[in-house]
């Protein structure tokens, strides 16, 4: 097990309470969440950081700020009232710290040996990756990683780096830790560094919409998980539980969510994530769609992570239901379908519709007399297409490897 305390540096609910305060959506949320954003960049003597949150919320023209890596950076739907005093506090704190990291790197690469300069480098972007000060933070983390001697502690900074990439949503930052990390766990890596970083790369496959990959991850870390610096035990179950609802079979979804110990320990903490599996497992569709409007609102819309993919969501589930409901009949009338999933007929048509065009469901509709037919595709047929498609990239492979070769 990792012997060193991995700290939640930089804190990650910092960059929630800011994407809060950019949602209109979210105005009833943006008082206390401007209160917890200002009371945090104190506690942790943010003053680049909020340097950067005062040129967002009133910017020049000029280049965007480091808050967000993106160009198309939303808005604050809320002004953050401009303190100065408070800034040139946080400053003169910045200063008065890194003179003294600064002074303790000079002594120990006078007087001392290389564990010593290595732990002042670590301290020093330590301190600037929790005040978030984004490129000097990377630039001494990465100094720090090339005096750092252990494969474990090296691991360590990686994790960091890819914490930091979270914090300002810097995916380059987070693939391309996510992958040295991967190196050095393959090297030497411990247990724990390995189960944390399965946390890690599941949150990145999440934020970039890969649901199933994400789910695999989560599954695999719930029995062991310690990634607290990350995100908390109740929001990593509520993520696992999120991406297990869409990935994952029936009987799987009973095996590795509703049954799993480490979920049932905190199910009753988490009532709308609890009827949302629930009713998929046991086809109550009534319950799943009003738990599905629930999850939108309370989860995915005022999440930084999975608001970008509320819509896709919500509508792979629908897709899911309707798929899961007519696995079981060769047809069904409109009318008992609407009762089954609790909204009106001309709903279902239009839903089904939709999705029958765009090839996700295989039934038909006949209109005429209010029935959905079922059609269920030839495993055969299935299978030989399977065979002539990976046929084509076996053959593709063969003819460029003999143009090498010869």
């Amino acid at each position: 097990m990792s012997e060193e305390v991995i700290l939640p540096i930089p804190n990650l609910d910092v960059p929630q309470y800011h994407f809060t305060l950019t949602q209109a959506t979210l105005q009833s949320a943006h008082p206390d969440a401007l209160k917890s954003l200002l009371e945090s960049i104190d506690k942790d003597d943010m003053a680049p950081y909020l340097r950067a949150l005062y040129a967002a919320s009133n910017p020049p023209a000029t280049p965007a700020s480091p808050i967000s890596p993106s160009s198309s950076r939303p808005s604050l739907a809320i002004a953050i009232p401009e303190d100065k005093g408070l800034l040139e506090k946080l400053e003169k704190r910045n200063e008065e710290e890194l003179k003294k990291l600064d002074e303790r790197l000079a002594e120990a690469e006078k007087t001392e040996g290389e564990s010593e300069i290595a732990d002042a480098l670590k301290a020093r972007a330590t301190y600037l990756t929790r005040i978030g000060d984004k490129e000097r933070a990377i630039a001494a983390q990465e100094l720090a990683f090339e005096k750092t001697a252990g494969v474990g502690s090296k691991i360590d900074i990686s994790l960091t780096l890819i914490r930091l990439g979270f914090f300002f949503g810097d995916h380059a930052l987070i693939t391309s830790n996510i992958t040295r990390a991967e190196g050095l766990i393959e090297k030497g890596g411990d247990w724990d560094r390995r189960n944390r970083l399965k946390v890690y790369q599941g949150l990145h496959s999440l934020s970039i919409r890969q649901f199933k990959r994400a789910c695999d991850l989560f599954v695999d870390a719930l029995s062991t998980f310690t990634a607290t610096e990350l995100l908390s035990y109740n929001d990593f179950v509520s993520l696992t539980m999120i991406a297990g609802a869409l990935t994952l079979k029936r009987p799987d979804l009973k095996k590795k969510i509703i049954m799993a110990p480490e979920v049932i320990s905190v199910i009753n903490e988490l009532p709308i994530l609890s009827e949302l599996v629930h009713s998929l497992y046991d086809c109550h569709y009534n319950k799943l769609f009003i738990a599905l409007a629930k999850l939108e609102t309370s989860y995915l819309f005022p999440s930084r992570i999975l608001n970008a993919h509320a819509r896709y969501y919500v509508r792979e589930m629908r897709i899911l239901a309707y798929a899961q409901l007519l696995e079981s009949y060769r047809s069904l009338t409109l009318e008992s379908m609407s009762t089954a999933f609790g909204v009106s007929i001309e709903f279902i048509d239009t839903e089904l519709s939709r999705f029958i065009s765009q090839g996700r469901l295989n039934c038909t509709i006949d209109k005429v007399h209010g029935i959905v037919e079922t059609n269920r595709p030839s495993a055969k047929n299935a299978q030989y297409d399977t065979v002539i498609r990976q046929g084509d990239i076996l053959l593709n492979s063969v003819q460029k490897l003999s143009k090498v070769l010869y």
